[in-house]
């Protein structure tokens, strides 16, 4: 293969939706549908790479965004050159007048095609030329799921998790304090110790909130307290560390590039990094992120979202470095995304682990004919 053969000479984004018949509700509201913007890059020689950009709950602007500007600063530049391209885009886009969190989130699909694509290059999965091997990683059931629910069937929807083999689930608070420790503390009394629990507040609590439920956090014994505020909100994730004691905070799917992760951790507030592979700025920017955080030896559990090209790209980074955590597996009742858009990436091991997939780059396919079936529907995904 020449090095011609390795320039970009197609780059598109597919914005795509599927309606929620029986949309869990969280924190954020009720899901009514799914939304995700598939990135597909082509080469000259013909090594076709894809991605998964963020919607940002505008799949149809993310898509606008990558077929349009990205697209004209990035054809004809050489695929393989993942470094180069990252900052042209972060100069041209994020760093000035650049849309930053949209140009994040649609940077950060563009990135996982180009390591997809320098995989097939070469022959090699991500998570080899990451420098990483083939381990088992713990995984939790996460995604769209576990809400608001009453706790018997909450307790219930708990247990079929369990038999698929996961160890650890994670629940969703954000209703009120009282109902949210009635919650935890049902599938805490039906699970016992054996059961690791997080909890997920979506951002919807105050700091009244976060002090009434903290004494059951700590005697549940939940892994962490996850996003209980909006992500910028520096000085309540300040305030909140100190009322939870010995539950750390867990933060970072709703922040961009290493530049905010590096505000997040010298802050002390945060004890999980979660950043997201189609937001924060792709594979490389997890990678750098994951140095930060391995200097302050903070564990990286990274945010995934809807389809399987994101998930594969948060197990190759996992398996790849020193501070990797768990992986969150979307255990959603409904996602076509995952299930026929792309192949599932995140199949658990008789130890509720996941491991990265052998075949050459992200190792995930993906269903053209879906696309074109599932056209983007505008409006909110939660109501």
């Amino acid at each position: 293969m020449s090095k011609t053969d390795l320039d970009i000479v197609e780059l598109r984004a597919i914005a795509s939706s599927v309606p929620v018949r029986d949309g869990v509700t969280l924190g954020i509201g009720r899901a009514v549908k799914r939304d995700c913007v598939i990135i597909k890059i082509v080469t000259r020689g013909g090594l076709v790479g894809w991605g998964e950009s963020h919607h940002g709950r505008c799949p149809g602007a993310i898509a606008h965004l990558v077929n349009t500007t990205l697209q004209q600063l990035l054809l004809g530049m050489p695929a393989d050159e993942v470094n180069h391209i990252w900052d042209k885009v972060y100069v041209k886009q994020m760093a000035s007048h650049g849309m930053g969190t949209a140009a994040a989130l649609a940077f950060s699909g563009i990135d996982q095609a180009l390591w997809d694509i320098r995989g097939q290059a070469v022959g090699w999965p991500v998570y080899r030329l990451l420098g990483g091997s083939r381990k088992p990683i713990p995984a939790y059931a996460g995604g769209i799921s576990l809400g608001f629910q009453a706790p018997d069937i909450l307790v219930n929807e708990v247990h079929a998790l369990r038999e698929q083999g996961y160890r650890a689930i994670k629940l969703r608070l954000g209703d009120t304090a009282a109902l949210d420790i009635e919650r935890l503390q049902a599938v805490r009394k039906a699970f016992g110790d054996e059961l690791g629990i997080m909890a997920d507040a979506n951002t919807a609590y105050s700091l009244a909130d976060v002090h009434n439920v903290a004494s059951a956090l700590r005697e549940c014994k939940v892994i962490w307290l996850e996003e209980p505020f909006s992500p910028h909100d520096y000085r309540s994730y300040a305030t909140a560390a100190a009322l939870l004691g010995t539950t750390p905070l867990a933060a970072g799917e709703n922040h961009y590039t290493r530049y905010e992760f590096a505000r997040l951790i010298e802050d002390k507030a945060v004890g999980i990094l979660q950043p997201d592979a189609s937001k924060a700025g792709g594979i490389t920017e997890l990678m750098r992120i994951a140095a930060l955080g391995s200097a302050w030896r903070l564990p990286l559990c990274p945010h995934t979202c809807a389809t399987g090209l994101n998930m594969a790209s948060s197990i190759h980074v996992l398996a790849s470095i020193d501070n990797g955590g768990y992986f969150e597996a979307d255990t959603a009742k409904e996602n076509l995304f995952r299930d026929r858009l792309t192949r599932r990436a995140d199949s658990l091991d008789e130890n509720g682990c996941v491991s990265p997939s052998d075949e050459p780059g992200l190792g995930v396919a993906v269903d053209e004919e879906f696309l074109r079936a599932h056209p983007v529907i505008e409006g909110p995904a939660y109501v």
